[in-house]
């Protein structure tokens, strides 16, 4: 399965941004509202992404430093080295990417254009609907259907 199949298959196309100078309060309140676990940075609207804040990026700096840091621009703890990846890709490719980098949630970037978003939770889902069908049809031979 291919990452563009997640990706129709999603109920909501669009993806959620703040630009780098939203207060990490701000973030906060957008990933409780929408319940996600990232939203994306982006300063031009959604089409390239700057960087990544996630809900561990957020609990992580309280705990170090604070709820100071709720008052900060999301540019200060904001994951800046985004892995990102293709339409093309497959969902094994980006399940590797993802437990090699200890990260749940990646961008899909078409000719610079970020287009979605796709997170460790829709990859499972996707391998298992697969898998169901595989097993279907292979009870389906077996029993001569």
């Amino acid at each position: 399965m291919l990452v563009h199949q997640i990706l129709k298959s999603k109920s909501s196309q669009g993806v959620l941004t703040v630009e780098s100078t939203a207060l990490v309060s701000q973030a906060a309140e957008i990933l409780a509202k929408n319940k996600i676990g990232s939203v994306v940075v982006s300063d031009d609207g959604g089409k390239s992404a700057a960087g990544i804040l996630s809900e561990r990026d957020i609990v992580r700096e309280l705990a170090a430093n604070g709820s100071g840091c709720l008052t900060k621009p999301v540019s200060a703890y904001m994951t800046r080295d985004l892995v990102t990846t293709t339409s093309q890709a497959s969902v094994q490719e980006v399940l590797s990417q993802m437990t090699e980098g200890r990260f749940r949630h990646m961008p899909i970037v078409e000719d610079g254009v970020m287009i979605g978003l796709v997170t460790l939770g829709d990859l499972v889902k996707a391998q298992l609907s697969e898998l169901a069908m595989e097993k279907q049809a292979l009870e389906g031979m077996i029993m001569g259907h």
